[in-house]
């Protein structure tokens, strides 16, 4: 194999491999990158020389430069190289129009090889399935794919674009603590262990919110960061244990001021991210109204398949599964699928077992059809009964009804869950189509069934709605907030509210929560005590960035917009993280640790992990 050469200045890149084109006819360039791939033609010996810019072909030609052809012939993929050459035309018959660079190649004068690369243990040049864990454990080779370099450019543009749009409104970027306090924001927290304080520990923020909040008190008007946010939750395709929102507070505001602001920067998000405009202003949906709809609280409403509560219809059935959730107070509700008539026995039996996945105990149907609506229960209907259902959901001859009868929140789930699945089969769903919409009117609170009690259904510094100040002792549960999420496409990209500025106010909320005045004090007195110097109204909302960013790229993986990303499991496998920790350091901390025995353990074969 060739020596490696050193880096010299006489190599030193004067154009990236992607932007070259025909206008650098002639031109001598050096450029520097990854062989991507390499053809060996006999006399020429042409490789696709890469850079984060974009791919282009040099050509060794053992006419121009013999040493460099007697180099070329040790490339292998992914060596790093610096060549120097001319830009030339490709002859004709020989262009690739779906390559930018396609029109040109650089014939090869000088060839340095700077590094060499053992074989990578996947490739992303054909169309293979990598293993996620192999491509996590090699990520900084999974991001030399130009789909994952497209994905980081994408999000630096879309941070880039936030940035600019919200110091261009008067918004300041202020950094807020990492090492601070616990706060009630629904998840676990990560705890550090303070060294300086035996015993006692700091939490990593769930997100900045009491910070944001004593911003404004601060008087700062208007306050944003792309902060860095950690929980310790059950993870799944669009959560992460640590992520980035774009977290954003104003003083002064009233819902429709958030909203405006919001509309816009998202607006110029998706324009400067992506080249598209995206649809303002966003049309607004009842928290109650999308439920009932979607099933959902974050709808996808670029398709129809809108649920349908036929619960008064079918109450008084001689159909004892119907009639029986309807007296339960539960729920009968479905949907109607256009053309799905035909569909067979086994076809309807995965969509049971579907619907049942998702906690429903079964799936009924009817078949519409020229006599009227046809099924395995239609027997236990009256014509007048079958009628209703037919007209309550507009199904015409040809189309399948599909019902879930349960508990409320089960059939929304399960329904919610089918109308995705059959709009999705039907290819029902426009692509290139964004759908943002605002999700109103949340409940304040709802009632944890197993420790008896109300919980905070965003977080306890939600304002009551003002018509429902009255309800907060006597009915909680009717009492809606000042809450509202951003929802695009059926993905929940924000959630925010009005606050409370009023300590009176927080106090009655701590209350309901049943929070008693020494707990709060204790959790949050700095956070009451500020209320008592002048704190202005104020809301705001935070942006989950890597969803936006996953739907920016098309992704259906939030993993894939994130440069070094976690397991499900809240695992680095390329950096092995979390690992044990040094015993020495334990005993700095004054930490002993008690760790589950595995069955192993339990028979003397194992280790404790």
């Amino acid at each position: 194999m060739s020596e490696l050469s050193e880096f010299g200045h006489e190599l030193e890149r004067t154009h990236t491999c992607g932007e070259l084109r025909a206008d650098d006819i002639g031109a001598t360039v050096t450029l520097n990158g990854w062989v991507n791939r390499r053809r060996d033609h006999g006399g020429l010996i042409f490789i696709d020389l890469r850079d984060r810019s974009g791919l282009v072909q040099v050509v060794f030609d053992p006419q121009i430069d013999e040493e460099a052809h007697r180099i070329a012939h040790d490339l292998r993929s992914e060596y790093v190289i610096a060549i120097q050459g001319v830009v030339e035309r490709r002859p004709e018959g020989t262009e690739n129009p779906d390559l930018p660079t396609g029109e040109i190649d650089v014939r090869c004068d000088t060839l340095a090889i700077l590094n060499v690369a053992e074989t990578p243990p996947f490739t992303w040049l054909d169309e293979t399935e990598v293993d996620e864990k192999v491509r996590l454990q090699y990520r900084y080779l999974d991001l030399r794919n130009p789909r994952m370099q497209r994905n980081l450019r994408i999000r630096h543009d879309a941070a880039q674009a936030a940035r600019r749009f919200l110091s261009d409104e008067g918004f300041l970027e202020v950094e807020t603590p990492i090492l601070f306090r616990p706060t009630p924001e629904g998840a676990r927290d990560y705890l550090v262990p303070s060294r300086v304080s035996p015993g006692n520990f700091y939490a990593l923020p769930q997100s900045p919110h009491i910070m944001k909040q004593l911003l404004m008190i601060a008087g700062c008007d208007r306050y944003f960061q792309l902060a860095r946010c950690l929980r310790d939750e059950d993870l799944r395709a669009d959560r992460q244990p640590e992520h980035t929102q774009i977290d954003m507070e104003m003083s002064f505001v009233t819902r429709d001021d958030v909203f405006e602001v919001t509309e816009r920067l998202f607006a110029e998000i998706w324009r400067e991210a992506i080249g598209v405009e995206l649809p303002t202003p966003w049309p607004r949906m009842t928290y109650a109204e999308a439920l009932a709809r979607f099933g959902t609280d974050k709808p996808d409403i670029r398709f129809g398949l809108e649920l349908v509560d036929v619960t008064p219809v079918v109450a008084g059935a001689d159909f004892k599964v119907f009639a029986n959730v309807a007296k339960s107070g539960g729920v009968v509700k479905g949907l109607c699928a256009p053309g799905c008539a035909d569909l067979g026995r086994a076809q309807i039996d995965r969509l049971t077992e579907f619907v049942q996945d998702h906690k429903a105990k079964g799936l009924a149907y009817f078949q519409v059809t020229d006599a009227g609506l046809e099924g395995p229960i239609a027997k236990f209907f009256s014509d007048e009964e079958l009628a209703n259902l037919r007209e309550a959901f507009d199904a015409r001859i040809g189309d399948m009804i599909m019902i879930v009868a349960d508990e409320v929140e089960i059939a929304n789930e399960a329904l919610d869950w089918l109308r995705r699945e059959m709009a999705a089969r039907l290819d029902l769903i426009p692509e290139d189509t964004w759908a943002p919409l605002w999700v109103i009117d949340f409940p304040l609170v709802a009632w944890n069934e197993d420790e008896k009690r109300w919980d905070a259904e965003h977080h306890p510094f939600c304002m009551p709605h003002p018509d429902d100040h009255e309800l907060l002792e006597r009915d909680p549960g009717a009492v809606r907030a000042q809450s509202y999420d951003a929802v695009v496409n059926g993905f929940e990209l924000a959630s925010g509210s009005i606050r409370i500025h009023r300590r009176d106010i927080q106090e009655r909320i701590f209350q309901v929560l049943d929070i008693s005045r020494e707990e709060a004090q204790r959790r949050f007195g700095f956070f009451l005590n500020a209320f008592e110097y002048g704190a202005p109204p104020h809301g705001g909302i935070a942006p989950g960035f890597d969803r936006i960013v996953m739907l920016l790229c098309g992704e259906q993986n939030i993993r894939e917009v994130i440069a070094f990303p976690k397991t499900q499991r809240a695992t680095d496998l390329m950096a092995g993280a979390p690992s044990p920790a040094d015993p020495r350091h334990l005993s700095d901390l004054h930490l002993r640790l008690e760790l589950p025995v595995t069955e192993q353990d339990e028979e003397g074969t194992g280790e404790s992990l």
